[in-house]
This record gives structure tokens, C-alpha cells and sequence, in this order.
């Protein structure tokens, strides 16, 4: 379905928010760039303040003004640089989405203001030993939900 590629640089900063959070859930908004067919470069992330153990509530605020800055960065080039979805982590749970992430992630792709063909939801944790585990799903507006591939970038 979608490829999406994290640099290192992304890949530790969400360690080390993921270890600052520890058992409480956080999450956020993904910005990426649209590289090749089906393929994405993740260009930035939000990291909203970690929840409670099993939720977290993501400020409209916080995730519209790193919209904004990253769009305007990007010259406004929405074709190629754009939201793509969103991240949240289950520390002590499945990296599968719940019932609660699907319902979100599907009002997001079929809100006719968001406007988007599909949104990802890449869910994620610390394991063992101290390294990142996540999945990433694709939802496009029929409803659907498909497995997407994740690929860690080693651009040290």
C-alpha cells in the first residue's frame, strides 16, 4: 500500500519521548514528502504531551500551527510535502489499532475539510532491547484499512 521512511534523526527524537512518556500514551500529527509512487519521506513530526495509560488528547492548536510552519517551509508545495496521518504509541498494549484508532483515523479520511485519499496511523513503542517497534496502517474513504511498510532509515 504506502512506504514510509523515518530518518534516524526522527526515529531517536521519538525514543527519547517515548522514554520521557514512559507507560502513558502520546502521539501526534505526521508531515511528510511524497518521493515516488506510494512512497513517503517522513519530514516532521508533532509530540504532544503524554496522556494517561491508555490515551492521550492531541491539541487542534498545536497540530494546525506545526501544519502552518511546515507548510510554509515547504513553499506550499501540498503535492509534495503534506500531512499524512497521524502517530500515537501503546506502550503497554498491541501495536495494532484499537477499534477507538480505526473509528479515528476513518472519520479523518472521509472528513471532506481534511481532504485526503488515504491518512496513515503509524503506532509505536520502546521494546527490547530499548528499540523502536511500531506498525503502519493506511485507511482510505471506502472505509478500508491496509498494512503499510515502515523503513528506518540509517542516514548517519
Amino acid at each position: 500500500m504506502i512506504t514510509l521512511a523515518v530518518s534516524s534523526q526522527l526515529r531517536n527524537r521519538l525514543l527519547v519521548e517515548l522514554t520521557h512518556a514512559g507507560s502513558r500514551e502520546m502521539g501526534g500529527v505526521l508531515m511528510a514528502e511524497h518521493v515516488g509512487e506510494n512512497q513517503f519521506v517522513l519530514r516532521n513530526m508533532t509530540f504532544h504531551r503524554p496522556g494517561m495509560f491508555a490515551s492521550f488528547v492531541r491539541t487542534i492548536d498545536e497540530a494546525l500551527g506545526a501544519l502552518i510552519s511546515f507548510f510554509r517551509t515547504t513553499n506550499n508545495e501540498y503535492r509534495r510535502f503534506n500531512y499524512i496521518g497521524e502517530w500515537h504509541s501503546h506502550p503497554r498494549f498491541s501495536l495494532e489499532p484499537s477499534p477507538q484508532d480505526d473509528d479515528s483515523m476513518r472519520e479523518i479520511v472521509s472528513d471532506p475539510q481534511v481532504g485526503a485519499s488515504f491518512v496513515v496511523l503509524l503506532v509505536v513503542r520502546i521494546g527490547l532491547p530499548k528499540q523502536l517497534a511500531a506498525t503502519l496502517h493506511t485507511y482510505l474513504p471506502d472505509g478500508s484499512k491496509h498494512r503499510s511498510s515502515l523503513v528506518w532509515l540509517d542516514d548517519s
